[in-house]
């Protein structure tokens, strides 16, 4: 009988530590470190993206999720290139979607640990971006795959590495 009672006591541990470390440490990897939001909570997240992009209102919807002020302007395929144009981002790492953060462009589906680096370091740069539409990034279904290398693109248009998430 105590045998029994020890290892149900035992079992409910591992049971509630498993829940908050998956709800906690693992929850924040795969979001993308959400633990510094305060950062961004007075930002004003503008999305550019096309008409017919369903991912880049996910994105839009997953940073309303998270208390975030986003607004979506939606363009004609035709002028959503003028964007990019605009801001400088190099044809390589240009995505469906261009979000303008503070005086920063973050081009795709970034992560807001990223985002939030990027307006509390206010480093000397254009922006940051994400090429392609990476499985498990903010907005987009599927598991995550290895690191997200986010890159930063400079005032003179030279590309770097930002991060790894």
């Amino acid at each position: 009988m105590m045998t029994t009672i020890a290892v149900v006591a035992i079992v409910g541990i591992i049971f509630i530590f498993s829940f908050f470390y998956f709800t906690n440490v693992m929850g924040n990897a795969v979001r993308g470190g959400e633990g510094n939001l305060n950062v961004l909570s007075n930002e004003k997240f503008t999305i550019y993206k096309s008409e017919s992009c369903g991912c880049c209102s996910g994105y839009a919807s997953f940073l309303r999720s998270k208390g975030l002020d986003a607004e979506v302007v939606d363009l004609a395929s035709t002028n959503a290139d003028s964007v990019k144009e605009k801001y400088g981002i190099p044809p390589d790492m240009r995505t469906c979607h261009t979000t303008i953060v503070g005086e920063y462009f973050v081009e795709g589906h970034v992560p807001l640990e990223a985002i939030a680096k990027l307006v509390k370091e206010k480093p000397s740069i254009k922006g940051i971006a994400l090429p392609g539409m990476p499985s498990g990034s903010p907005g987009m279904p599927g598991k995550k795959y290895g690191d997200f290398v986010i890159y930063s693109i400079s005032n003179n248009g030279s590309v770097g590495e930002f991060m790894r998430i």
